[in-house]
């Protein structure tokens, strides 16, 4: 998995690390079980500091979608079934940039073929 850290972006780069990371997990460039790279090691790969790497692992640890395990360092989980509270959190997170996209004039098919185009991107699970 290829991550780019883009310095002159607004989005923090935890952020961004934390972002790729879950497309590469979604891309199936990362599998469950897969040990992501020491905080140590990540940090100087990326040339970031090693509190961005952490930061980023905890986001992911919040989410579920890592555990964070002493002296094995962070796993990505397995996949679960998953709950109607994370459903509607997910909901909840995509309504401001769907709603944003359609003061900006996107239509409703267009936001249909952005979300299919991005679902090509991904591993069939």
């Amino acid at each position: 998995m290829i991550i780019q850290i883009e310095a002159e972006s607004d989005i923090p780069i935890y952020t961004q690390l934390t972002n790729q990371i879950i497309e590469g997990i979604a891309r199936g460039e990362i599998a469950p079980g897969d040990s992501l790279p020491s905080v140590r090691a990540f940090a100087a790969d990326l040339g970031v500091n090693m509190h961005t790497v952490n930061k980023s692992y905890h986001e992911l640890e919040k989410k579920g979608i890592i555990s964070i395990v002493p002296k094995s360092g962070a796993i990505i989980s397995p996949t679960e079934r998953i709950s109607e509270e994370k459903k509607q959190q997910i909901i909840t997170d995509l309504k401001p940039v769907i709603a944003e996209a359609l003061v900006l004039g996107v239509n409703k098919k267009e936001v249909q073929e952005f979300v299919n185009t991005i679902l090509g991107e991904m591993k069939e699970r």
